[in-house]
């Protein structure tokens, strides 16, 4: 009765020895991020691909030098997301087209960090904002 919280489903660690899983992954990684940083080009279709793809996949991270690109990947989407409806919004008032700069910077910003600590084998804390 007096247990800690335990999430419904429990997360299923596994285990991330299988090099040929970890390369797998890793390219994986690296294709969600190429869907990402082309998404201003596609007016934003790569982007809902590639937050699919993240979400469907994110399971067969846990617990890979992955999980936190995975995470990351997610944050950045959702706050462009919630940055680029505000944007248009307050576009009629002039200051929209400011933050939705701000916002692509932003993105395009977190994108590249993203994909240079994945080059590198680095993992990234997905809660920082930069």
């Amino acid at each position: 009765m007096n247990r800690p919280y335990e999430p419904y489903p429990p997360p299923v660690i596994q285990e991330s020895t299988d090099p040929e899983r970890l390369r797998n992954l890793r390219t994986f990684t690296h294709i969600l991020y190429a869907l990402y940083a082309v998404y201003w080009l596609t007016g934003g279709l790569t982007g809902l691909v590639a937050i699919i793809l993240n979400y469907v996949k994110r399971g067969d991270a846990i617990g890979t030098p992955y999980e936190d690109h995975f995470n990351w990947q997610i944050r950045t989407f959702w706050w462009a997301l919630l940055g680029h409806v505000i944007g248009f919004a307050l576009i009629l008032i002039g200051v929209g087209f400011l933050i939705l700069a701000a916002v692509s910077i932003w993105t395009l910003y977190r994108i590249i960090k993203g994909w240079l600590f994945l080059y590198e084998k680095k993992t990234i804390e997905p809660r920082a904002w930069f």
